[in-house]
């Protein structure tokens, strides 16, 4: 009996993960038995998890840099100075603290994309107030997951621009001509299961209150509330930072001139330089090679050519039923994504793969791009390996009372996950 090497390394991706073996050496060990079930040679599988990391690259660097600017923020007081002004703003309604940073995790993606680099400033210094309001931070977990996903699913902005503009190009590329601007106007769907998956979360499955012990995070200490000049400067490196990465293409580069004008114009010390980019490091240093290590792995699983065996093996069960195959194709995708943790690298594969199928089957054009923006997201959120879970769990887990697994991957795989794959086959049965 042979085994896919795809399935079982995911499999055993989640199996170690599960047993608590550290992410980056659970993504290795699992690349190293992909490659072997493929009888490649190990200083192939070597060479193909060394060259494919490189492919996430500009991400790793991207992350670094924001964690740097994050630095900076917390350095001159400014995330002490936001998290106390949301403290003050909420007075004692959760509802209210989840409500924005939803918002907050939304922006990051469509207006000011910085991704995940704000939830290690801004999270910790309200871990306190979580405490005291004894929330469940299972709730925060999925709110935040929400805020990073559903957004590059449903708005056709920043980073969703980018997601949508792939599952246009890919979907064109393969025999079915699509516009960017169509994608939203049928995605949308995702977005509002999503949202309905938030609020069970929220107001039914982690309502209850949870203790946690309250350590040394109580940030209302004496500190000056009032904006002052490095603040401002902060706040316009940030903005720099925006505007360059929209009009270059080049996140890097953006964060780049942030940092340059925050150093520039002193609002932090240029003596301190060395101590920031550590501190940047700290902070998204090990999301940044957890990503690298991604690349890594999905270029292994590529090379041995298990998700084309999966597909030629199911591909006479449904090549007659639209049902089946939107199935398969949604479990394909869960299966990949969890793997390689990245709905942006699953879309050329999934695309290549199924939307030949699409088309065979006389799938309608809004059906196929419900379903393909649904396989390519399933399995971000509650993969070990993405960024839309290390995020969370690097601000949650500040006092070392959030597990990374049980309290942020379980929560979001279930909420989610369950929610895009009705979404999707309930769409696709109708517009078809």
């Amino acid at each position: 009996m042979e085994f896919n090497p795809v399935i079982t390394s995911v499999l055993i991706l989640c199996v170690l993960c599960l047993l608590r073996i550290n992410v980056l050496f659970s993504l290795m060990i699992s690349a190293i038995v992909a490659g072997l079930l493929a009888k490649m040679p190990i200083s192939k599988i070597m060479d193909y998890f060394i060259s494919g990391m490189g492919q996430n690259s500009e991400t790793a660097l991207s992350y670094i840099l924001l964690g740097t600017l994050a630095a900076a923020m917390t350095h001159t007081g400014l995330a002490k100075i936001l998290a106390i002004k949301i403290s003050r703003f909420i007075k004692d309604n959760k509802y209210a603290l989840i409500g924005i940073l939803v918002f907050i995790s939304i922006l990051s993606q469509n207006l000011i994309p910085v991704h995940i680099a704000f939830i290690p400033i801004l999270i910790p210094p309200l871990l306190g107030l979580m405490n005291k309001l004894k929330i469940d931070r299972r709730s925060i977990a999925c709110s935040l997951a929400f805020g990073l996903k559903a957004p590059y699913i449903a708005i056709p902005a920043g980073f969703g621009l980018i997601f949508q503009d792939l599952i246009a190009d890919n979907m064109t590329n393969n025999g079915m001509s699509v516009d960017t601007l169509q994608i939203w106007r049928y995605s949308w769907i995702l977005g509002v299961a999503m949202f309905i998956a938030l609020l069970i979360a929220i107001f039914i499955t982690y309502r209850k209150p949870r203790e946690y012990n309250q350590q040394d995070l109580n940030y209302e200490i004496a500190v000056d509330e009032k904006l002052n000049k490095n603040h401002y400067i902060i706040l316009i490196g940030a903005f720099a930072t925006l505007f360059i990465q929209l009009i270059s293409g080049s996140l890097p580069l953006g964060a780049l001139v942030g940092l340059g004008i925050i150093f520039g114009f002193r609002a932090v010390s240029r003596k301190n330089m060395d101590f920031l980019v550590d501190e940047g490091v700290g902070l998204m240093g090990y999301i940044a090679f957890v990503m690298l290590v991604c690349a890594g792995y999905a270029l292994v699983l590529k090379e041995t050519g298990g998700v084309e065996s999966m597909v030629n093996s199911i591909l006479p069960y449904i090549e007659h039923s639209k049902i089946l195959a939107t199935i398969a194709i949604l479990l394909t995708g869960l299966i990949v994504t969890i793997g390689i943790g990245s709905s942006f690298g699953t879309i050329p594969i999934l695309a290549v793969l199924f939307v030949p199928i699409c088309i065979k089957l006389g799938f309608s054009l809004p059906s196929t791009i419900i379903l393909m923006c649904a396989a390519a997201a399933l399995g971000d959120a509650g993969s070990p390996a993405s960024d839309t879970t290390l995020g969370p769990t690097a601000g949650l887990n500040a006092d070392n009372q959030h597990n990374h697994i049980k309290d942020t991957c379980i929560p979001t795989f279930l909420h989610f996950n369950i929610a895009l794959i009705i979404a999707a086959i309930l769409s696709v049965y109708i517009l078809n």
